[in-house]
């Protein structure tokens, strides 16, 4: 009795735990509100919870309202409300035992970030490493933004998957051939100013325009995903994902030794679980490297599919082919032929004395359009700028590595 009585402060402090769980939710992406947070307290105290799935399910059915939200949910509720973290007080205050229920980790990172940020983090949760202070002066987010991936440590690389994040996308639009209804276009519409007209019985002719509308150009990615290519191809994942966020129109294909499409794994909303469904799906990571049978196998299965509408395909490989002949230099002009532009982003190009000594480089650059590093955050942050202009800068021209040294 007298055990039971000293958990009644804790009782009492009860929706306090479940408003700060709430916070931590909010800070990970989750649209949690304050009504939300008072339905949930509601639902804890009405359930009459004897078991912890009651409690778990009891909060899940007030603060998750989307299927992409349930990892992060599973994940937060395991951290915060874990027994060895010393919240275990909270939940014996009502429950019989707490053991610790295990969930999908995809999301962890997300809201181990969300709970360190709330400074509600206890003492012996705290990672004892080096960690990196990414709020000091301008200076330090330089010298990230300039570092190669290759030489980034693990704290670095998830500094910078967080910049990808926040990458603007610049507008990207093209001219359609196809009129569209618009107020003030030089072109009448015939059709739908006799349909206005018919609606006032004649006696109100309102002049109906057109003119020709604007789109956004689809975009596919070409990503090699070979071991020449490991330490660069989750990063430029990141990118896509964060690409595919932003404009929806983008297409995503692995290859190594075989094409895997994983465009509709890269759709899902929560990073972590995006690339985890393409780890899955692609099986020859960090493999050997056939371009010329990956470039053939997409410009027979899916060119006509996705190469539509002006498309720019985003080649990202280093052109170190086994195979290198004439075969890579047909399939490389045939898909050049069939999109608008064809970027080239090699990580090679980070080495200043850089030259095209390889066969398959040499048999793939009088085939694209631009030529352009892909290998620390600087690189990707110009490539996001350059994707709404056709004109590529000298720089960047593929002919300029053509051309005999002086």
């Amino acid at each position: 009795m007298s055990a039971r009585t000293s958990r009644g402060p804790e009782r009492g402090r009860f929706p306090e735990h479940i408003v700060e769980f709430a916070r931590v939710l909010r800070r990970a992406g989750l649209p949690v509100g304050p009504g939300a947070v008072v339905d949930a307290v509601k639902a804890v105290e009405a359930l009459g919870i004897r078991r912890r799935d009651d409690f778990y399910w009891a909060l899940h059915a007030v603060l998750v309202t989307k299927r992409e939200h349930d990892p992060v949910f599973g994940e937060a509720f395991r951290l915060f409300w874990r027994r060895r973290h010393g919240f275990e007080h909270v939940l014996e205050a009502m429950l019989p035992t707490a053991p610790e229920e295990q969930k999908p980790r995809s999301a962890q990172r997300r809201v181990e970030e969300a709970m360190r940020a709330g400074g509600r983090e206890p003492h012996e949760w705290r990672r004892q490493e080096v960690e990196i202070d990414m709020t000091g002066t301008m200076s330090d987010l330089e010298v990230l933004a300039r570092k190669d991936f290759a030489q980034m440590t693990a704290e670095e690389i998830a500094a910078a998957r967080r910049a990808i994040e926040t990458i603007a996308f610049s507008a990207d639009e093209v001219r359609r051939r196809r009129l569209v209804a618009q107020s003030r276009g030089r072109r009448i519409d015939v059709r739908r100013t006799l349909r206005a007209s018919m609606r006032s019985g004649g006696a109100i002719i309102d002049l109906k325009r057109r003119a020709p509308g604007w789109r956004r150009p689809p975009i596919v990615a070409l990503l090699d995903i070979s071991g020449s290519m490991s330490e660069y191809s989750r990063v430029c994942l990141h990118f896509l994902h964060a690409l595919t966020e932003a404009r929806g129109n983008v297409s995503t294909f692995l290859f190594g030794t075989r094409l895997t499409n994983v465009t509709r794994a890269l759709k899902r909303r929560d990073p972590d679980d995006a690339l985890a469904a393409c780890a899955g799906t692609a099986q020859d990571w960090s493999g050997g490297t056939r371009i010329a049978s990956a470039l053939s196998e997409f410009n027979k299965l899916w060119s006509r599919r996705v190469l539509s509408q002006g498309a720019i395909v985003l080649l990202i490989t280093d052109g170190l082919e086994r195979d290198a002949g004439e075969r890579l230099a047909f399939e490389i002009d045939r898909l050049h032929r069939s999109c608008r532009r064809l970027i080239w982003l090699n990580p090679l190009l980070r080495y200043d004395g850089f030259e095209a000594k390889a066969k398959g480089i040499l048999e793939m650059l009088p085939h694209v359009d631009e030529l352009r590093p892909v290998h620390n955050l600087e690189s990707l942050q110009s490539l996001a700028a350059a994707l709404a202009h056709d004109r590529p800068r000298a720089q960047i021209d593929p002919r300029r590595w053509l051309r005999p040294a002086a």
